[in-house]
């Protein structure tokens, strides 16, 4: 289908895309890759008059890593990402899910403030960012204010954004080395949107017990959730077979995931307890450095 008609801008400063966003009332919207959102407009789901592109900003990507945190400038590509080997030490969660994202070809254009802004459920970065328990730092017209991952997401392809705001970067707080972590996603083919997935981390006490247990799922419902259920039942307890096992059973038990030309509510529910139990044994075993 063809795109809609818009007119197009290419601010050079932050307060210039703010400010052109404020002036269309609603009806302007940022664009940064484009990977996700014209499509969209392709198939006349969003109509904006005006696109403000962010690519001009300067100070709008790259990684930084401190002992606080691990910041992403909105505008790093899922490329970027693949290619600093900091992250394999620092996040190692991310490069491992950012490797399922779509193909090549995407991966050096989308952008990580854009898969966060796009909001789709069925994206890995909403989902690691509400796993992590990231936050995401903004500016609009009323000045700066950060939002926590769990407050950004209200619906698919929906967020708490205003319409003048810019997401300007994520920030992940900095793990332990010891940290456990595991992906595991499941897809017709390499590179489509998962039917599901599975992001973790936990840590562990002095005695090999799983503490600070978070269990994000990908594309099980209208927003990325965590699995309240699966960790309560690791909270506490050695990842063994029998602890594992229980996760599973409540992962699949807590999530109710629609159907699609693509699967079944049955089969997803069913998808989610086995991709957790896999992402579980990868975490449990994977040498601690």
């Amino acid at each position: 289908m063809k795109l809609p008609h818009f007119d197009y801008q290419a601010p050079v400063s932050l307060a210039e895309a703010v400010a052109l966003l404020a002036a269309g009332d609603g009806s302007a919207r940022p664009i940064a890759g484009g990977q996700s959102f014209l499509p969209v407009m392709a198939f006349r789901l969003a109509e904006p008059s005006l696109l403000v592109d962010l690519r001009n900003i300067p100070d709008l990507s790259g990684i930084e890593i401190s002992d606080a945190w691990v910041r992403i400038g909105a505008m790093t590509r899922w490329r970027d990402l693949l290619d600093d080997a900091r992250l394999a030490e620092a996040l190692p969660l991310l490069p491992a899910a950012i490797d399922h994202v779509a193909h090549y070809q995407i991966r050096n254009r989308g952008t990580v403030g854009g898969s966060l802004a796009h909001a789709d459920p069925a994206a890995e970065m909403p989902t690691l960012a509400l796993t992590c328990e990231a936050e995401i730092d903004v500016v609009g017209a009323k000045g700066k204010r950060v939002v926590p991952a769990s407050a950004l997401f209200t619906g698919a392809l929906s967020t708490s954004l205003e319409a003048d705001e810019i997401i300007v970067a994520v920030r992940f707080p900095a793990w332990p080395r010891t940290r456990r972590w595991g992906f595991e996603e499941f897809s017709r083919r390499r590179g489509d949107f998962a039917l599901a997935g599975v992001a973790l981390c936990y840590d562990e006490d002095d005695k090999g017990r799983a503490k600070n247990v978070r269990i994000g799922a990908i594309s099980v419902a209208d927003t990325p959730i965590r699995l309240k259920a699966a960790e309560a039942a690791l909270e506490g307890r050695a990842v063994d077979t029998a602890a594992i096992e229980a996760a599973q059973a409540a992962a699949s038990g807590e999530v109710d995931p629609a159907a699609d030309i693509h699967a079944s509510a049955r089969y997803r529910k069913s998808l989610v307890g086995t991709l957790l139990n896999r992402a579980l044994v990868s975490a449990s075993t994977r040498k601690a450095k």
